[in-house]
């Protein structure tokens, strides 16, 4: 899931977004297109969606025959299946649209809320849950905190992939169609997100000061502390970028940062509530 975010923004970024025109095959009826450059990257992003199609359909196999079977794994399986078959359904409206900038943004977020649901069946795969299994709140106060916290997040990501459809890199290459931008000045749109930006790391200073203060827990303390590192990386490379007029390597980079934001959202809110191992999953087992 994080290798399609990154080569997903890899096709925009060296405006290869076009260099497949067709769907699901590359150029008419040819499955894969020239050993030019755009083509390759963007059917290599295609590869990488047939990977997952594969993986997450094996992962749903092996939920629906585990014993015992557990319903939240099984659901959280499927629903990774959907949205990745989802994900390349609006990929196709993206290629038949020509990088209509409104479909490329819904793209980003629809496939970074497939890392946020593989990061929770990942951490629900290591423990007990379900009926009569341990669910020890760590701190009440916190775990509304952290649910909260996700309004800010989502505005963060939204305003981002706002900024980057309004920006210089567009997915087309010269000699394309020129994909269109989204209606709004790239300077307005970047303004809107640095103060998202600052409202966010304003926040999660504050949570991690607060957590530190009250001696909470130690795995609260962990996840917030990678919050705050992550989210000081994220706003360094932001405004590094945005001075130097937004080079492709530190967008891609940015994008990076933001798909371990939000991993990190999603463990840090898992961490509110205690629960016990799956057994021969405890560090050290075989």
């Amino acid at each position: 899931m994080i290798v399609i975010v990154l080569s997903g923004a890899a096709v925009r970024l060296t405006g290869s977004g076009l260099g497949c025109p067709d769907w699901p095959t590359c150029f008419h009826d040819q499955i894969s297109g020239s050993l030019s450059i755009h083509p390759l990257i963007e059917y290599t992003n295609r590869m990488v969606t047939v990977t997952l199609v594969i993986l997450t359909g094996v992962t749903f196999i092996a939920a629906l025959m585990r014993s015992p079977r557990r319903r939240d794994l099984v659901v959280l399986s499927a629903s990774l299946i959907a949205g990745v078959v989802a994900d390349a359904v609006l990929g196709a409206f993206v290629v038949y649209s020509k990088l209509n900038p409104w479909l490329v943004s819904l793209h980003m977020l629809l496939s970074l809320t497939m890392v946020v649901l593989s990061a929770v069946l990942y951490h629900r795969s290591k423990y007990l849950y379900g009926p009569g299994a341990r669910a020890d709140v760590r701190d009440p106060h916190f775990r509304s905190v952290a649910r909260l916290l996700w309004v800010p997040f989502v505005v963060l990501l939204i305003t981002g992939t706002m900024t980057t459809g309004s920006g210089p890199h567009a997915g087309s290459s010269q000699g394309q169609l020129t994909a269109r931008r989204l209606p709004f000045a790239f300077s307005s749109a970047a303004w809107v997100h640095s103060l998202a930006a600052m409202l966010f790391v304003g926040l999660v200073v504050g949570l991690l000061l607060s957590i530190w203060k009250t001696g909470a827990p130690q795995p609260l303390q962990l996840g917030v502390r990678r919050l705050v590192v992550i989210a000081l990386l994220q706003g360094a490379i932001g405004a590094t970028q945005y001075l130097t007029h937004v080079p492709a390597v530190l967008v891609e980079l940015h994008i990076a940062g933001a798909v371990s934001l939000a991993i990190g959202m999603t463990q840090f809110t898992l961490r509110q509530t205690a629960h016990d191992r799956e057994p021969g999953t405890k560090r050290g087992q075989p």
